[in-house]
Order: structure tokens, then sequence, then C-alpha cells
């Protein structure tokens, strides 16, 4: 059993596999650890897998999961996970913006007892839109989140082998796996750290993936979209006793008469707007139901390198 499995997902990466995996044995060579490194190939069109295979024919470290198809960041850093036999594991992307320098600090923090090491972005060259809905949507998940997800961390960690047995047992289809570890509540330590550009490439995380992401760690671990019917009803009430009080009092007072037909056309059309929110927000309960239904496996493995199969 190594001492350390690192898991990184690899989608069209090609120009930063050989740099990356320079120095993450770097950095694993300050450590005084054994280790393993597990790539999981998630659909890579380009040469990304012919390159981890040639690093892994030279180096028996180095473990390859291949995906039949592209399944998804959250899917590949389970399948990793699922395979990995270290006694702690660390997640990281493929693309350089997560620095393997951190892994011998994580690496010293788990071995004084922290279950868990987060890294968190102090700060992110990517562009203000980016920047904005990112502190926007952090605050809200923190703020009415049933489980304290703390903002500006994404899915580089190091967890104990205690957590991932943890984690590996929650199997289900809408993966967040940044709120599943804050919702487990082990012990954990931050490092903080700025986060470079990305140098080759460019991201395989597109807006609607971004998107979907973010939609699972609202519904996943937040009732807010739920309540919004309560508060959205309140606000309907009040405004609706607003504007008959001011009709009623302008009527007697200044004897000013309103066409009551223009007011409701008015109204009318904002709670039909409020109900389709509310019915897609159902839907989309329903459909994560749906999905937890079907049993279908969170991936499918074509082949594997230098691993046996489980």
């Amino acid at each position: 059993m190594p001492d350390i499995s690192i898991v990184i997902p690899v989608y069209n990466e090609q120009d930063n596999i050989p740099i990356l995996y320079r120095r993450i044995i770097s950095s694993l060579a300050t450590c005084g650890q054994s280790w393993e490194l597990i790539f999981v190939n998630d659909g890579s069109w380009d040469s990304s897998l012919r390159f981890l295979k040639e690093i892994s024919s030279h180096d028996s470290h180095v473990k390859i999961i291949n995906f039949s198809r592209n399944f998804g960041q959250q899917a590949a850093f389970t399948a990793g996970m699922d395979y990995a036999s270290g006694k702690a594991v660390i997640t990281m992307d493929a693309d350089l913006q997560d620095p393997p320098e951190l892994i011998p600090k994580m690496i010293e923090l788990w071995q004084e007892g922290a279950l868990v090491v987060f890294a968190r972005r102090k700060s992110r060259n990517d562009s203000f839109f980016k920047r904005m809905t990112a502190k926007i949507y952090y605050y809200f998940l923190k703020k009415y989140s049933d489980v304290k997800i703390t903002g500006n961390i994404g899915d580089f960690r190091l967890i104990d082998n205690q957590v991932l047995s943890h984690i590996n047992n929650m199997r289900e289809k809408s993966r967040y796996l940044r709120g599943m570890v804050a919702w487990l509540g082990f012990k954990y330590e931050i490092i903080d750290y700025d986060r470079p550009n990305r140098i080759h490439g460019e991201t395989g995380y597109s807006m609607l993936k971004m998107a979907r992401l973010a939609m699972d760690g609202i519904l996943n671990f937040s009732l807010l979209p739920l309540r919004l019917g309560m508060v959205i009803g309140l606000i309907n009430i009040f405004s609706g006793l607003f504007f008959l009080i001011y009709i009623m009092l302008d009527t007697i007072i200044n004897k000013q008469y309103y066409p009551l037909y223009k007011w409701l056309i008015v109204v009318l059309f904002m709670l039909i707007g409020f109900l389709f929110i509310l019915l897609w927000i159902l839907a989309e309960y329903i459909g994560r139901i749906y999905d937890e239904t079907k049993s279908r496996p969170l991936y499918v493995v074509h082949d594997l390198v230098n691993l046996e199969n489980k």
C-alpha cells in the first residue's frame, strides 16, 4: 500500500502531461513517501492517452484508468478514488493551475493530524465575469447551504483514507465532491495559494459544465430553491397589499380612479414568470430523483494500465 495516491482527471491535456509529471515527481522526491499516480483519461480525443501510456511504460507508479467516453470531471475523480490504495489521496486537475509544489505542505499537515487538507485559491486570474459569478455563487452556497462549504476551494485537496472510505460509499449520481467532503465534517486544514494561469491548451470546463456543477452544489446541499416559493409568495402578498392600500387611499382622498384590470394583468404576468421558475426548479429535483432510480454506473472503464480490475 503506497502512502500517497494522486488522482488526476485528464481531458485533452497532451501539452501539460509531461510538465505535470515532472513537477509532481520533483515535489514527491522531497517528501520521503511511497506513492502512486493515477491518471483518469476522461474521453480525451488528442494524444493525452498516448503520452500517459508512454510514461506508465517507464514508471510502474503511474497508473491509468481509461474511460469508454467522457463522463465528466466528478466521475473521473470518483473513479480514481475508487482505485486508489494510498493511506491518503490527493485530487488535482491536470491543467497546471493546481501547483504540485503544494503537495509536500499538504502531506505535512496530514501527518500532523489533519484528515482533510484543502487548497484555497487566494487569487485567481480569471475573467471579471467568472470571478464575480464565482464570488456570488460561493456566497449564496455558504450562506444558505445546510453544509458550510468554504468559498474559493476547488477539487485540489488531500483526504485521509478514513475520509475516502466514506466518500466511496456515497454513490449518488449528481456528484459535488466539494460538498460531499464538507458534509462529512472531518477535521481539516486550509492552504492558501495564488492560482496561476493556464499555460497550454484550453479548459474543458465550458460555461454549461460549470453551470451544471454549480447547480449540483445548490440542489444537493441546499433547500433554498424549494424555499423560494414561500419567499416569492410573501413578496407578492405584501406587494399586493401595498398596492391595494395605495389605491384605496388615493381613491378615497384624491378621488382618483384606477382601472383594476391594468394592475391585474401586470401582476398575473409576474406570477406566471415565477410559476415557470418554480416549475423548472421542481423539474431539476425530479430529474435527479429519476437519475438515482436508474442505478446506472457512474462511469465505464475501457481499460486499465498498471491497475487490477475491482
